[in-house]
């Protein structure tokens, strides 16, 4: 048998992903045929309610918002740290330049 081609990388609105996950709460379809019905990965669908239930409080984790700030956080201390890093280079640049 030959490789299968990877799936296209797909991205889904906050809508339809609750959409999902209200379609798996209700309990008359399981988690595995409401993503075949939707040509969805059954791992994405199970992710999807996995979160729906940490912000909703049911589960532990971080909630959405939280995972948000999280990356922003992140983002903000790797351009932080990059800042220092030039700074630190161009203070040894002319320390040797002075001498």
């Amino acid at each position: 048998m030959g490789k299968r081609k990877p799936r296209p990388r797909r991205s889904f609105t906050s809508e339809f992903k609750a959409e999902i996950v209200e379609l798996c709460r209700r309990g008359d379809r399981s988690v595995g045929q409401v993503a075949k019905d939707f040509d969805l990965t059954e791992t994405a669908v199970r992710d999807w309610v996995k979160q729906a239930e940490i912000d909703a409080g049911e589960r532990d984790g971080l909630t959405s918002s939280e995972r948000e700030e999280l990356a922003t956080l992140r983002r903000e201390n790797r351009r932080l740290r990059e800042d220092v890093d030039i700074l630190k280079r161009a203070t040894a640049f002319f320390a040797t330049e002075t001498r």
